[in-house]
């Protein structure tokens, strides 16, 4: 491993690390996080994150009046916690 390579790695785990330091802060809160492998990770929904790559992003993003309008027309039947 190179000296370049474990200072990159060096930086990423501090920043990991001071991240879970921090993680109490943000109960309740979402947030965002790019995974090793490039994709964007949603945070704080439920026990695990969701993860889509951007293109899924976009996707979902754009379908968003359709999923707002299905909400709405679906309503009745949905569980909440």
């Amino acid at each position: 491993m190179s000296d370049e390579t474990m200072r990159e790695e060096l930086e990423r785990l501090k920043a990991e690390n001071e991240m879970l330091k921090n993680k109490t802060s943000r109960a309740g809160q979402l947030w965002l996080k790019i995974s090793e492998k490039g994709a964007l990770s949603l945070y704080g929904l439920g026990r695990f994150p969701v993860t889509l790559y951007m293109e899924q992003w976009e996707r979902v993003l754009n379908y968003g009046d359709d999923i707002r309008k299905f909400i709405e027309e679906h309503r009745h039947e949905f569980k909440t916690k």
